[in-house]
């Protein structure tokens, strides 16, 4: 998993680099789609950990290249402005950055039910929701606008007034049903847990209680998503969730 961590935090770098140009970043994003085809042929591109980590981790554990496409490709959509006109664009776009993370991390860990790749794939909606809720202000603010369109539509609402809180009880509406969506999205996927090997449930389960954490506290006070200090789980809160699932592993090993 360290491994594929590296990897996508190599990705995502190439696509928010400051200093280049959206060109350039294209560019990169390119050249690091050919390494990783090499890595995942066998074929290490060069002498980096990265590589040869990844190359292990995919003949071992049969990954798929698509997968990897995939991802770069959501990357790209991150390298300018971004906008989404409707929930199956913005829904297309969390599959490509969060749902093949999730189906990469079930082949590694491995499941025991068919139906685990399209609940990983709810999953990982579920988290990059909550992500985008979380992060509206900030991305907002470098010229990106995740929710839909026809959403703000329904509202009355723009961007702009949303990021002003200007209208807010249409604003705090519109957000708890940014919430409710998402909220969706891990009532179905909840019975993945049932399906990953053991030992690797307590993982899934710590990231699960973090986002929906953060959703909570979204949907219960919704203007938290354009005020200066970003939404966040307390220290208490994380050091129960860290302890609970070591807890967990140690009772997944015995």
């Amino acid at each position: 998993m360290y491994v594929i961590y590296a990897w996508m935090r190599a990705a995502d770098d190439l696509a928010d680099a400051e200093g280049f140009a959206p060109e350039e970043r294209v560019r990169r994003i390119a050249e690091f789609r050919a390494a990783t085809d090499a890595a995942l042929a066998g074929e290490i591109p060069d002498d980096s950990p990265v590589w040869r980590g990844l190359a292990w981790v995919a003949e071992r554990h049969q990954l798929s290249q698509r997968d990897f496409h995939d991802m770069l490709d959501g990357q790209l959509s991150d390298v300018g402005p971004a906008s989404y006109q409707h929930w199956d664009d913005l829904r297309g776009f969390c599959y490509r950055v969060a749902s093949t993370v999730g189906l990469v991390c079930i082949r590694i860990w491995g499941y025991h039910d068919p139906a685990a790749p399209a609940l990983a794939v709810d999953r990982g909606i579920a988290f990059q929701l909550t992500n985008i809720l979380r992060d509206f202000r900030e991305d907002y603010d470098l010229g990106r606008v995740y929710l839909p369109a026809e959403d703000f539509r329904r509202f009355d609402l723009t961007p702009e007034s949303l990021r002003g809180w200007k209208q807010p009880e249409q604003c705090a509406e519109f957000m708890r049903a940014q919430c409710d969506r998402a909220e969706q999205f891990y009532v179905r996927s909840a019975p993945l847990d049932q399906m990953i090997t053991p030992s690797c449930l307590p993982t899934l389960w710590a990231m699960t209680q973090i986002y929906h954490g953060l959703l909570v506290k979204i949907r219960a006070n919704p203007a938290k998503v354009v005020s200066d200090k970003r939404v966040r789980l307390s220290s208490a809160r994380k050091a129960w969730i860290a302890w609970r699932a070591s807890r967990m592993a140690r009772g997944a090993r015995a």
